[in-house]
This record gives C-alpha cells, structure tokens and sequence, in this order.
C-alpha cells in the first residue's frame, strides 16, 4: 500500500502487468514426455546456463535437493538474468516450473512462438516453487528459459528447473524416476479443526499427496499443507508420499496429532461480520481527513503507515503535518472517540514503501517491545501487517505472539498479503496466518495490482471479476483460516489502485457467493461460509473522494451477512 501515489504495487506490479501472469498447468503428460533443461540442478555449476553481468554462481547452500543451486545477485542496471536454450518440439504444451527462494525472482520463456509466458515470486526465506506452462509454435524448435531478479533487490536462489514435455532431441535432463518417501513428517500448529504438517524434500519430487487415516485429503507443491475440516478434540493420523511423472512413491511414516478441543474466538470487540479501511497518515491527492471524518460504515480503521527505525524491529509513529491535526493530543482524542463509538483503531506496519524486517529473536522482541508501547501511547487496539517486501514467518510469529502477551486477548490482528503470497499454505505469510491463528482477526488479501493467479480450483483467474475474488478467497477458507478470518480487499475507487478496481457490486456477488451461494460467477464453491468476516479497501480517503460510494454501498451489505 502506498504512502505517496495511488496503489502502483512498485515496478513489480507494473512488470506483472505488462504480462507476467501466473499460467494454468500442461496438459496429461505422454510417454516420451520428459525435462528437456539440461543441468537443471546446478550440479555441474553454471553448464549450459549464461548470467548476465557474471551476476549467477553456483553455491552449495541452500540448496533444495542435491548438493548445488543457483545464486544470482542483481546489481546496478542488471537483473541477474539467467537463461538456457532448450530443445522443444512444435505444437507442444510444456509445463516450466522451478524452486526458488531469497529475493524477488523471475521465471519465464521466450521465443516460444506463440504467447511468451513469466511468473514470480516477491521473496521468500523457504524454498518455493514458481509454476508456469507454454504451448510452442508450429514451427518452433527451441525455446529460452530463464531466470532474473529485481534490480536493487537481494539475490535470489533457484534450484529444480523443469521443462517437462515432450522431448526436443536436446538430451535433457534423464527420465524421472519414482521418488523416495518422505522423511521427516511432523505435526505443527493445532486447532480444534486443523492441524498442520511439514516433512523434509524428496529429491525428484514435484509434488505430494497427503493422507488422513488413510484416506487422500489433499495434494500439494511445497513440503508443508494444513489438514482442515476436523472434529474437535479428536486423534488422526497422518502420511504423505511424493509423485513426479513416474509415478508415486510409498506412504511415509504415521505421525499422529489430535486437535485442541473446542474453538477460539479473538477479538470479540470485532463485530461478527466488519468492514476494514485504511486512513492516509499522508497526502497523496486523496481527500485529507482526520480520524473523525473517517464514514461510521468503517469497523477497523488501520492507521497507515507505522515507521522504521535503525534498529531492526523497531517501529515508530510520526503524525504527518499534511493531515491537518491542531497536536498529536487532537490526533489521540480521535482515537479515544472512534473507540467509544464501538470502532477498533489499529496500527499498519508495512506498505509499499514501508520495510521493517523481523529475522532474528532480537529484532522481533525490538517489534513487539516499540509496538506495545505505541498501542499504550496512542490508544491503538493492536495491529495490521502489510510488510510488502518479503517476511520471515518464524520470527514474525514470535514478534505477534510477545505482542500479543503484552496486549492481552482483546488486540486486533489484521493482515493484507498481496495476491502472490496466499496461493498455498507454503508461502510465509500463510504459514504466518495459521502459525498465529489463534489470535487472528482477519486477513484482508490485496486483490488488486495482481497478475492473473491460480483459484482454489486450480484455474487462473484474472482480477476485476467476482470468479477472481472468491476462487482465490477459496485457497484461504480451504487452507486453514476461519472464515471469520478472512475479508475482500479491494480499492475504494478506480484511483485507489493501479489496477483491480471493481464496482462495488461485483463486491457485494462476491460476499453473496462465499456465504449464501447466491451472485457468483463461473466459479461456484463446493460449500458456502457464512460467518466470512466482510471487506477492506484501501482507503477511506480515496473512498471519501469518490463520496464514500464505496462504503455507501459495501458496508451495509458487510453487515447484513447471515
């Protein structure tokens, strides 16, 4: 979210839009179907790959499987671009993929005759793995695959290159075989309906199957998933097996975990069903209001943007001039009066030009001490992560879990990961949303300044449809959260966003459709969940410049769900 400018999403978002989107799956794979990449692990150093710039190296840590991956370091002008030609045959659909982790990376083909496709990831401390697919030209031969970072950014690692299609003659990589089980399968955070689980990578895997008590429940990219749908306080076991084009392997060992007995309820203050808007602490053409004029439809006001110190962690509050507040004491008193009137204010951490890391034990301890005591300071009810830039899910945990200490049961949470970071329950931030989802009120995802993405059942969607708002809002009810903890984020007005800006009725289908099956679009979910929490925008300027017509017509509707 952007402090200076209507909602760009950064050079990234403008990148994506000018075609890097997220493509559907390669069609059933034939006999002669095999990788085409050569050296696709790194194994033999940088072998049939060219960097630019001298930018990529191979390195034996980390590394997803095997003893090497690629490390490429993006500097000045140069994106670290790594690339090789592969042989392909004509008319051919092959599915690219590759595991990535560090900075923001790049993976996509050109030259392939028809439509040239790319996807990326923002950044991610754990392995992840970017998926794309192409179709070949009539006449098409051979095909550049490659991978890049993001200029200024931190390196990035790849590691697993796959082009899997039919063979090109180009002597790829050898036929895959049937993988080993996976080791390592352990139990993690627990509620009375989910349980998550995590398991060590199995080299030449490309995806797994989980089992409870016997029966497949899910199938999966990453090496971890969150099992939901359970009945409190009840014992399961659990197994997973690894796949590739071979075959699948054995199931591993059972791991047995039994669910907390009973539900949680955070928040309680927190209407059941809430709208959510941002508040500019800055001028960036929007109407300028101070708190008091924010429109009573808003449930949670997220106070936007909290500030960085030189200590890691560390946040701070600085009250912009431009917003017109007499003294900080007048900015404080509008707090204390959106409080009494039943309003939760809460402070946003993160934007699009906003960059506080939490990666160590020091630096969350640094978040939660300085969070804490804004919240004392000003009045605030808790706090939004909006970190835009890459979190580190293990330590950000702690930070949330020392704050909420500190605060008590009634501190709100919220969360608006962008598109990109809710498409499994492997990304950071999803592992962060069930790692503290028992003190989590809700998680707006930004469904806008996005490229195309993958819906819950396993089409892509564009965004700007109500098909794009619920089959992504799927992933999140099916991967773990309450729904009472998950909300539309949206743009108050075509202003407030680079792109994905929707009518307010497309809005309102999409809340009919996730909680009574009424207003959807092509996409219809298996079941309905009425307690969804509601909708976000960004923002209640942009909303106030467009005369509030956004929350005019979205929050009575919020708050009128079953």
């Amino acid at each position: 979210m952007d402090r200076t400018r209507p909602l760009v999403g950064g050079a990234l978002a403008l990148a994506v839009a000018s075609g890097l989107v997220l493509a559907g799956g390669a069609g059933t794979a034939q006999a002669e179907d095999r990788n085409v990449a050569r050296n696709a692990g790194f194994e033999s150093g940088l072998a049939d790959w060219t960097c630019s710039a001298n930018s990529g190296t191979a390195v034996a840590s980390p590394v997803r499987a095997g003893t090497a991956a690629l490390k490429a370091t993006p500097a000045g002008h140069d994106n670290a671009r790594c690339s090789q030609t592969v042989k392909v045959q004509p008319n051919s659909t092959y599915r690219l993929s590759a595991w990535v982790q560090g900075g923001y990376a790049y993976l996509g083909a050109t030259g392939t005759g028809t439509t040239d496709v790319a996807t990326w990831s923002p950044g991610s401390s754990g392995w992840q793995q970017l998926t794309t697919s192409f179709t070949t030209g009539s006449a098409t031969t051979s095909v550049t695959v490659y991978t890049h970072g993001w200029y200024g950014q931190a390196a990035y690692h790849v590691d697993d290159v796959s082009v899997f299609g039919p063979d090109g003659g180009g002597a790829g990589e050898p036929d895959p075989v049937v993988p080993a089980p996976p080791a390592g399968l352990a139990a993690g955070t627990v509620t009375s309906s989910s349980v998550s689980l995590s398991w060590s990578p199995v080299s030449g895997a490309t995806g797994y199957h989980v089992y409870r008590d016997g029966a497949r429940v899910q199938s999966v990219s990453g090496t971890s998933a969150t099992v939901t749908g359970l009945a409190a306080d009840t014992a399961y076991g659990f197994q997973v097996s690894a796949t590739n084009a071979a075959g699948e392997s054995a199931r591993s060992a059972t791991v047995t975990a039994r669910t907390a007995p009973g539900g949680t309820n955070p928040n309680p203050n927190v209407p059941k069903h809430a709208v959510t808007g941002y508040w500019q602490n800055f001028n960036n053409g929007a109407t300028v209001q101070k708190l008091r004029d924010v429109q009573a439809q808003y449930d949670i006001i997220a106070v936007s943007f909290a500030d960085s110190t030189t200590t890691p962690g560390q946040i701070t509050f600085n009250l912009d001039p431009a917003v017109g507040y007499a003294s900080v004491a007048d900015f404080k008193a509008d707090i204390a009066a959106k409080k009494a009137a039943g309003k939760s204010v809460i402070l946003s951490v993160g934007g699009e030009k906003g960059n506080v890391t939490i990666n160590s034990d020091a630096s969350a301890t640094a978040f939660a001490n300085s969070a804490y005591a804004l919240m004392q300071e000003y009045g605030f009810n808790g706090v939004d992560i909006d970190l835009e830039h890459g979190i580190n899910a293990t330590y950000l945990t702690k930070a949330l879990r020392q704050l909420s200490a500190k605060a008590g049961p009634g501190m709100v949470l919220t969360m608006a990961p962008q598109t990109i970071d809710m498409q499994s329950t492997g990304t950071e931030y999803f592992k962060l949303a069930l790692a503290v989802k028992d003190i989590l009120t809700v998680v707006n995802m930004q469904y806008y300044n996005s490229g195309s993405m993958l819906g819950c059942d396993g089409k892509v969607y564009s965004q700007g449809s109500v098909d794009f708002l619920t089959a992504l809002a799927c992933i999140q009810l099916e991967g773990g959260l309450d729904p009472s903890q998950v909300g539309l984020g949206v743009p108050a007005s075509p202003r407030g966003a680079g792109s994905g800006y929707v009518d307010p009725s497309v809005v309102k289908n999409a809340l009919d459709c996730l909680t009574r099956g009424t207003g959807c679009g092509s996409f219809k979910p298996s079941k309905t969940w009425p307690s969804l929490r509601g909708a976000m925008t960004w923002s209640t300027n942009w909303d106030a410049t467009a005369g509030n017509a956004w929350s005019n017509a979205v929050g009575p509707h919020v708050h009128n769900l079953p």
